[in-house]
């Protein structure tokens, strides 16, 4: 297991190169939150990362996602702040 587990924050869509970059750089000790245009790679079909996942409350909302997304995988803007805390090191793709 990753002694040091990492924070990525991915504002793509799947069509993007850096979507699929941050996808094969994911562990599992690894967390993903998906911010922005980011959410809407649930819509499509359903994701599958090999970590913790999270969508941003304020953007499933923002793009009437709210039923795409268990409560239990989406964070609100104080607990992304947590996870940046939580983590080490932290990737924004």
């Amino acid at each position: 297991m990753n002694p040091h587990p990492t924070l990525h924050i991915l504002n793509k869509t799947p069509e993007h190169p850096r979507y699929e970059l941050c996808m094969q750089a994911l562990l599992p000790s690894d967390t993903l939150v998906l911010i922005e245009n980011g959410v809407l790679s649930i819509a499509g079909a359903q994701l599958k990362a090999p970590c913790k996942l999270y969508g941003l409350k304020a953007d499933i909302a923002a793009r009437a996602l709210d039923t795409l997304y268990d409560s239990s995988n989406t964070v609100d803007f104080e607990g992304l702040v947590q996870l940046t805390q939580k983590h080490e090191k932290v990737i924004s793709w």
